[in-house]
């Protein structure tokens, strides 16, 4: 049965390649998948649904481009400490006791927080990733998925992270129609052996698929490389013939003008975390100088556990202002390009620009509507990309759709059981604390 949404008179934000926002007021139709038709006068007997969007926005569904989904059942778990305690001390030994189960449960109490906040496609690295396969699949959003390889040297583990990651993507790529795809997933060059750093790229390039890593987060961690390889992270990358346009390298805290320049030659796409750079004082990544290059900047929230929470809209905020307290200057990362780094260029890092990212006759039907009949988007004083990024937050988010299927509307959502997810998630980890 052929699926018809229209949706009425919103108010369409859409981010655009050459920086120019599109602000109209418009009507939108869906049909199955897709955006069909953006006109202001659509037959209403064109579709089986319709949606009144009068005083709200609709613009594209946020592009979350590095998370750690399943660590929702950590939130709030260990807090106050730099990365390198909060990872050997608390997370590390948690982790190890983690099963497919628990995954499954921290990855559907993800995907309602992420729905109830307007993220539509996620890019996640976590371990035991068919749970979190299934959990994308019932929920209904785009995602992708990267098994967190990590082998500190060990010959055995790395053939063991290898298979794992292999079966992953034959597995899971292209499947839940589509809407999950599968890039490699080499936690970082820290965690990672050269020779499996080495193997993820020939694998990336035999499958034809992209790369998620960890890099330059911490001073800690340029120091440690520096001393056993004798170059910068990114430039020991380059020495052995890792770096690709495929590569998605989260934080980029720490970058060196040497480092910048084989990023932009490389056309490397960097997902900018603020919330947890801060929460664990790992410091301000130059995104202004990032973007100034022309390199493509995302944006991405990190896990739950060291954030605390999914709300690409509190992301998108700190991004902006923190760039403007970095450079002294209140122009930095404008709220419409911060707006574009959270969709279009969130897109384009996942290899997905030509399907998601922007309002588009023929792109899949990845939306939002945010409802502006609310205090803290009163009055909108025609501002509208600013009232996005410096005034709203997750709960102005009234409908997503991804896929062309209402995930949440009126703020209910469709699909998933909020309570019995909550229930599970709060059982499970208390399960796992035990243990």
């Amino acid at each position: 049965m052929e699926n018809k949404i229209l949706i009425k008179d919103a108010l369409i934000l859409n981010p655009r390649n050459d920086k120019e926002f599109e602000i109209k007021k418009s009507s939108l139709l869906i049909e199955n998948d897709k955006i069909a038709k953006i006109d202001k006068n659509i037959d209403e007997n064109s579709a089986s649904k319709i949606i009144n969007a009068k005083n709200k926005i609709l613009m594209p569904g946020l592009v979350n481009t590095h998370t750690h989904l399943s660590m929702t059942l950590f939130r709030s778990l260990a807090d106050d400490l730099n990365l390198d305690s909060w990872l050997n001390d608390h997370i590390w030994p948690i982790e190890a006791k983690l099963n497919k189960k628990y995954c499954y449960a921290g990855a559907l109490l993800g995907a309602v927080e992420m729905i109830k906040s307007g993220t539509t496609t996620f890019s996640d690295m976590y371990f035991y990733m068919d749970g979190v396969a299934e959990a994308v699949d019932k929920a209904g959003l785009r995602s992708v998925l990267s098994y967190g390889m990590i082998d500190f040297g060990d010959s055995e583990k790395r053939k063991k992270e290898i298979k794992e990651s292999e079966n992953l993507y034959k597995n899971f790529h292209n499947t839940a129609d589509n809407r999950i795809k599968v890039f490699l997933g080499p936690h970082s060059a820290y965690t990672c052996s050269k020779e499996l750093l080495e193997s993820v790229r020939k694998k990336a390039n035999k499958y034809k698929t992209g790369i998620h890593i960890h890099m330059n987060e911490t001073k800690k961690e340029i120091e440690d490389i520096k001393e056993s390889t004798g170059m910068l992270p990114f430039e020991y990358l380059n020495d052995i013939s890792f770096l690709n346009d495929d590569v998605v390298a989260a934080h980029g805290v720490w970058l060196s003008n040497n480092e910048i320049d084989l990023i932009k030659e490389n056309n490397i796409k960097i997902s900018h975390n603020p919330c947890s750079n801060m929460k664990l004082s790992s410091g301000i990544a130059p995104i202004n100088n990032l973007i100034e290059n022309n390199i493509c900047v995302s944006l991405g929230t990190d896990g739950a556990s060291s954030n605390n929470n999914l709300d690409m809209f509190e992301e998108m905020k700190f991004a902006s202002l923190l760039q403007k307290v970095d450079t002294f200057n209140p122009k930095a990362l404008s709220a419409e390009e911060t707006i574009k780094i959270a969709t279009l260029n969130g897109a384009k890092s996942l290899q997905l620009e030509n399907e998601i990212g922007s309002i588009e006759v023929g792109k899949k039907a990845d939306i939002i509507l945010i409802d502006c009949d609310s205090a803290n988007l009163t009055p909108n004083n025609n501002l509208i990309s600013s009232n996005i990024v410096y005034s709203a937050n997750g709960s102005n988010v009234d409908t997503t759709i991804c896929n062309g299927k209402i995930l949440m509307e009126n703020k209910k959502l469709s699909f998933l059981d909020e309570k019995e997810i909550y229930l599970n998630a709060n059982e499970n980890i208390k399960k796992l604390k035990e243990n």
